[in-house]
């Protein structure tokens, strides 16, 4: 599945997938609970929440543990991510987050989630200088 076929209807269950894992996540601490789901190239859509732990250094975001989800099925090729955050308030991924989706996408589109709908980015403009062992390659 090419970028450029993700149809209404796609995007409307990545949204949705992103608010259903947001209702799992777990934020005892900071209360700010966030969801994820990404699209990868087969097609198939991976959830994931925030879970966070007392000491906040080693909380995993919404993003990077719907990332683990495809990882571990195999599907290492994302193409979309959608992002919803406490109140349907826009949020951006922490620069963790952009690393890691960096790893496995080389420029997907980001749809950050708010109350009047979603601000679609791409992972270029939130990363410009990515990191990568390859310092004449630009990606």
């Amino acid at each position: 599945m090419k970028k450029e076929q993700i149809q209404p209807q796609t995007v409307d269950l990545l949204i949705e997938a992103a608010k259903s894992a947001q209702k799992m996540a777990y934020a005892p601490y900071s209360k700010f609970k966030v969801g994820a789901a990404i699209l990868t190239s087969q097609g198939t859509v991976f959830s994931g929440a925030n879970v966070e732990n007392r000491t906040y250094g080693l909380t995993v975001c919404a993003e990077r543990n719907a990332i683990m989800q495809a990882v571990l099925a195999l599907e290492t090729e994302i193409i979309a991510v959608a992002i919803v955050g406490p109140h349907l308030q826009k949020i951006y991924p922490c620069g963790m987050c952009l690393q890691v989706l960096a790893e496995f996408c080389t420029d997907c589109d980001i749809m950050l989630v708010h109350q009047d709908g979603f601000e679609l980015v791409k992972l270029s403009q939130l990363l410009p200088f990515r990191f990568s062992l390859d310092s004449t390659k630009s990606e």
